[in-house]
Formats: structure tokens, sequence, C-alpha cells
């Protein structure tokens, strides 16, 4: 990505220089791939093989090859995925799932949706993902499983909580929604857990035109009863020997998939160079910027940025054109579903700080170089009058 000279003074912005910066842009997107996607989508259409035909097993075997895994489960949402890998790994009532309070609230309904209950751990200021030493404080009698979550594209600690998971032999389930690609040590995610789970929401790196998600494993008979459990659980057909569910993917996001998944890395790339450019134009500022780690390669699924003034930032942007979004503003153990778990403000304080502090800024491949310059400018403009 060629750069641009970002000692140029940051000017000024009237109202007659303003220009729209959407948070995503999935229509851009779009119009890179259609001619592809239009004739895969017509395909499935005049085959008639609408729900968890050919179109998903292709996917399947390409994820889970670009994985480095043995198998992938195709399904209709990572909170499926999720549920799944629990099911899998017989989780229910009366045990405990270790996880984080800073995620999409979807990785505590899985464990809820198994009748398990969540135990909140805080988080790594640096990675923003799960505090490894916080881990063995919260382990139980009944816990059974921990679900630590890649957050905002950067990789978990991998080493250090599957260390502890071993020493306690507790199964590890990667919630891997926002990132798709990214790597740990060199290995992308999706290795380190027993099983590891992912989302295909639109607006994901790599996202369905529609709901979507994936289970992927090592372990046969996980992927085996895992595609049982998402067809209701017919071993064969109408002879259903547990409770199923209907959580198969429908064929056209398994044929939209397959193809955004040969520009996946590209994509990812794109975003890398576009998050570096975010650092230098934001460099010496006081807003507090993502953290490099040198074991971990992260594919920017979110580029969030911290400031004690982040409502009055945003609104500023928003004014000015500038789509934000907030991941996320209550921490999923303050939520008022979970209250009944007994949690407080304070309990998990860095997990609270992020929450009350974190900007996400617009960030996709297609976003260009001004508009990136455009957003710096006014944030750079909103920092003075603070």
């Amino acid at each position: 990505m060629k750069s641009i000279n970002v000692s140029r003074p940051i000017r000024n912005l009237k109202e007659t220089d303003l220009e729209r910066v959407p948070y995503l842009d999935l229509p851009a997107q779009y119009d890179a791939i259609r001619s592809e996607v239009l004739p895969a989508l017509e395909e499935i259409c005049e085959s008639a093989r609408f729900a968890q035909g050919p179109a998903t097993s292709d996917f399947e075997a390409q994820f889970a090859k670009y994985c480095g895994v043995d198998h992938c489960v195709s399904l209709n949402s990572g909170t499926s995925a999720l549920h799944l890998a629990l099911r899998c790994l017989d989780i229910g009532p009366g045990d405990e799932v270790i996880t984080v309070g800073m995620t999409f609230i979807a990785t505590a309904w899985a464990i809820s949706y198994a009748g398990a209950t969540p135990v909140f751990v805080d988080i790594d200021p640096v990675r923003r993902t799960m505090c490894p030493t916080k881990i063995e404080d919260a382990i139980t009698p009944r816990t059974k499983a921990i679900i630590p979550v890649h957050l905002y594209g950067m990789p978990a600690d991998m080493d250090a909580i599957n260390t502890i998971a071993a020493r306690h032999k507790l199964p590890v389930i990667e919630d891997a929604a926002q990132a798709h690609g990214a790597r740990y040590r060199g290995k992308r995610v999706g290795q380190f857990g027993r099983i590891a789970c992912f989302s295909f929401y639109p607006g994901k790196n790599l996202g369905a035109y529609g709901e979507g998600g994936a289970l992927v494993t090592n372990d046969a008979s996980i992927a085996q009863r895992a595609r049982w459990l998402r067809d209701h659980a017919q071993r064969d057909r109408y002879l259903h020997d547990e409770i199923g569910y209907n959580y198969r993917m429908d064929s056209f996001q398994g044929a939209v998939l397959a193809i955004k998944l040969k520009r996946l890395d590209e994509w990812n790339t794109a975003r890398a160079d576009r998050a570096a450019y975010y650092n230098e134009l934001l460099a010496n500022s006081t807003y507090r910027l993502p953290e490099h780690v040198s074991d971990s390669e992260s594919v920017w699924h979110c580029y969030v940025i911290e400031t004690a003034e982040r409502d009055s930032v945003r609104s500023g942007l928003h004014d000015r054109g500038v789509e934000t979004a907030i991941h996320y503003p209550v921490p999923v153990h303050l939520q008022k579903a979970y209250a009944h778990l007994g949690y407080k403000p304070g309990n998990l304080p860095v997990t609270e700080a992020l929450c009350q502090h974190c900007l996400s800024l617009p960030l996709y491949p297609e976003l260009s170089k001004d508009k990136m310059f455009t957003v710096a400018s006014m944030l750079r403009e909103l920092e003075r009058r603070n």
C-alpha cells in the first residue's frame, strides 16, 4: 500500500469538506465479485439443492483445508456452532464454562443454551483477549471447558491458555467468530482448541449473504456428531436418538463463502495495511491505539481506539459524516440477562474500562487512503477540542 505523507498539516474541516465515510461498505465488495456470485446462485436455483447441498459440502472441504484442520461442519450461525461444540463435549446443566465478558453475547448464549453457567474472567489489556493469569482462580470442580475469544481479529494467547487447560484436563473451544485467517505463532486459528467456531455474519472478514457459521475440529467423532445434531439429530432418516436442531447452512451461503474464501487472504492483507496506516496517522495522539503483538497476526476485523471522550468523539465524527461502531458498550457479565450470576461493576476492571472507552473506526479492504486521512483529520480536530 502506497504511503501518504502523514507530516502534512491536518486542515480544519468545514461543512463543505465533508465526505461520508461508511463504517462498512459491503456493496463495494459485491461489485468486485458479482460476476462470480450471480452464476453460482443461479446454478443452485436450477439444481434446487437449497439446504445443505453440494455447495455447502464444497465449502466445508475448502474451509477445513484453509484452517489446517481435518473437518468443517457448516451451520446456520456462529452461535449454533458454539452451542453444538458444547453439546458435542456433553456439557450441560450443573457445568461451568470459563469465558470472557468482552465479547458478543452469543459466546455466553451458547453456554446458557447448553444449560451450563458462564464464568467470566478479565482480559489482557494489550491483546484484549482472555488473560491467562485469571483462569485458574475461576476453575472449580464444575468447570468443564474454556472458551477464549479471538477478539477484533487478534488471537488469544493460546499457548498459555492451553497449558492451563491441559493441567486441569479441560477442553478448549476457540471462539474465532472475528478471526478468519488470523495466525498465532505462524498457525491459523482454529487449530489450537479441541473445537473452533466461526461466524459468517455478513460483516465478518469472511461474510455470507445472510446468516452462516461453522465448527472445525480434528476429531472425527465430534464432526460426525455435529453433522447429526445440525440436522435434527438424524443418524438415519426420521430416526432420532437425541435432541437435535435445525442448524443447517443453506446452499446460497456455501456458494458465496467459497467465492469469498479465495480472496480472504488478500482482503486480510488489505485490512492489515489500513490498520498500519491508521497507526501512522494517529501516532503520538492522545488516543490509545491497538498494540502489536509479536507472536500473532491479527486480521483486523475491527480497528479499535480507546479514549475517555469516546461518546463525544463518536458524536463529532457522526456529525462530520463518519460512521463508527462500539464493540461493546456493556460487557456480558453486566448485562441484565446475566444479573442472576451476581457480577458487579469492578469485577472485571480491564474489560469494563475497554467497554467504556472503545471506538471502532471504519476499516475494510475497499476503504481508500484519502478517506482514512479524512477520518484521522477529524479525530485530530476533535482531540484539540477535547
